[in-house]
């Protein structure tokens, strides 16, 4: 009798450690998520979304750019529901390469496609990547400005993520928010939104990046826009 309660004090931090490790599986698995939010609210449609003119800006279909190399692009369309890849040109003769990606569930493999990973997949150095706040008619949050280098290229770079209704470019605050959605048990949907050019003076190219993002978000619908830039513009 007394070493069958020697015994059972030996294992009873096992014990608890399995009874926690149970308890937390069954949590995991109640709350998993079971709704998807693209299913809800129906599915978008970036090629209707984005007019192939507005303001001052056109499509420049001559330029024929691809969204990324094509290794990277096979991926992309692995990954995405829909991508969208256009050059757009102004009356002044600048540039700016615009690229959507929409998934309707915003896993942990769409992190995989950022910027950062494509275009060091291509054959880019990073020599800048930070926070920069974004300011629009209709809501200002925080974005990522990156320059990205090959060669004698500069490619001054602005994009941001959404997931579900918001703006998350932070890593950690992603996350969070999608731990967020699955304790409700919606599976977010989300998108990346990318401008790009092509300039030695980066904070001109980020101000014309700027310009026409606004222009841009002016043209189309206000159910798209706060699909593009989260409702109301909030984010972290």
């Amino acid at each position: 009798m007394i070493l069958a309660n020697n015994m059972f004090k030996f294992h009873r931090p096992s014990l608890y450690l399995a009874t926690v490790m149970v308890v937390l599986s069954l949590l995991a698995f109640a709350l998993r998520p079971t709704q998807s939010m693209s299913a809800q609210k129906g599915q978008i449609n970036i090629e209707a979304m984005i007019p192939h003119a507005f303001a001052d800006w056109k499509e420049d279909q001559s330029a024929n750019l691809q969204f990324v190399d094509p290794s990277v692009t096979e991926k992309v369309n692995q990954t995405y529901l829909q991508s969208l890849s256009r050059t757009f040109v102004n009356s002044n003769g600048q540039r700016i390469m615009l690229a959507i990606a929409y998934g309707g569930d915003q896993n942990d493999m769409m992190q995989v496609h950022k910027p950062e990973i494509c275009y060091t997949a291509q054959g880019f150095h990073i020599e800048q990547s930070h926070d920069a706040s974004f300011n629009t008619a209709y809501g200002n949050f925080t974005v990522r400005e990156m320059l990205a280098v090959k060669g004698s290229r500069l490619e001054p770079i602005t994009y941001w993520v959404t997931i579900g209704d918001k703006v998350a470019v932070n890593p950690l605050q992603w996350r969070l928010e999608r731990i967020k959605y699955g304790l409700t048990g919606v599976v977010p949907d989300g998108l990346l939104f990318r401008v790009s050019s092509f300039g030695q003076n980066t904070a001109a190219e980020y101000k014309l990046q700027q310009e026409f993002v606004n222009a841009l978000m002016a043209s189309i619908s206000p159910e798209s826009r706060s699909k593009l830039l989260g409702v109301n513009g909030v984010s972290y």
